[in-house]
């Protein structure tokens, strides 16, 4: 029963779980925790599963008669597990890989036509008139690129709130964050997953920049360079500010709305979806497979 239990576990918690909560406004009430609960989700269902595969493999060892359509089952559930666990390395290398020489390419495009800003070394300014800002990161050596449409269309206030939500996404290196995303994101099949994680994280590092962007210029400046900046395109592997602009503005709009039920909300189902499967299922199975192995 163990295995049916969490591979259906991993399943829901894959697909309908992540569905389910896409279509909630809640989460980007708290970014922080919801980063937590949606980084939770994806991990647990791995884990599930990867733990579905295990206790497969040792009721092929234990049991001495199965029936067909038990060895039908298990084999299936055995080899999702395994599918996953093996995606899991792969994706972590390729998403590593393909993004380190993205970025690689991009900042050297950037340093040879860009045009430095004076006073902020890594400040690189393009001739493009359109209003894009995005950031490159990159431990110790990141680049914070803008247009010249973009110093055309902000005031001083708003440009600097541009600035200072690049620099959040670099400080606090939400790329590794959408990197994570990434991985979780194609360690399953594609018929076993959903973009919903992966685009609500998106949303939140957004909204994460901006709140360290607001405590500096205030939500005013903040809002003038979203709606500036609305619907700019960000090189694939760069971190930009011209997504959610909506839900953004929605939230600069009203700063004084109580999240802490948000906050405990997330973290609630957070806990929930690591630690009741392991107490209810992966702990008495451990303890099942240590007397059998052990006898």
């Amino acid at each position: 029963m163990t295995p049916v239990a969490l591979g259906l576990i991993g399943i829901v918690l894959a697909l309908p779980a992540p569905a389910l909560l896409a279509r909630a406004h809640w989460p980007l009430l708290s970014p922080a925790a919801g980063i937590l609960m949606w980084q939770a989700l994806a991990l647990a269902a791995i884990l599930a599963m990867s733990g579905a595969g295990l206790a497969t493999a040792l009721w092929f060892v234990t049991d001495d008669d199965p029936g067909t359509w038990q060895v039908v089952g298990h084999v299936a559930v055995l080899g999702v597990g395994v599918m996953v666990w093996a995606r899991f390395w792969w994706a972590a290398w390729k998403v590593w890989r393909e993004t380190a020489q993205r970025r690689a390419r991009h900042r050297q495009l950037v340093d040879l036509l860009g045009q430095p800003h004076g006073a902020l070394p890594a400040v690189r300014i393009m001739a493009a008139q359109t209003p894009v800002a995005y950031c490159i990161p990159r431990r110790g050596d990141s680049r914070v690129v803008v247009s010249q449409g973009t110093l055309d269309a902000l005031d001083e206030v708003s440009l600097q709130a541009v600035l200072e939500h690049e620099r959040a996404h670099v400080r606090t290196r939400h790329d590794l964050v959408l990197e994570a995303f990434g991985v979780l994101h194609r360690a399953f099949p594609r018929i076993l997953r959903t973009d919903a994680p992966l685009r609500q994280s998106q949303v939140l590092v957004e909204l994460m920049a901006d709140d360290a962007a607001r405590r500096v210029t205030g939500g005013p400046a903040l809002a003038r360079a979203i709606v500036a900046l609305a619907g700019s395109r960000t090189p694939s592997g760069a971190l930009g500010s011209g997504g959610a602009a909506l839900a953004r503005l929605e939230r600069i709009g009203d700063p004084h709305r109580s999240t802490w039920w948000a906050t405990t909300l997330a973290l609630g189902i957070s806990a929930v979806v690591l630690i009741v499967p392991t107490v209810a299922l992966a702990v008495p199975w451990m303890m099942h497979a240590l007397e059998v192995l052990g006898g």
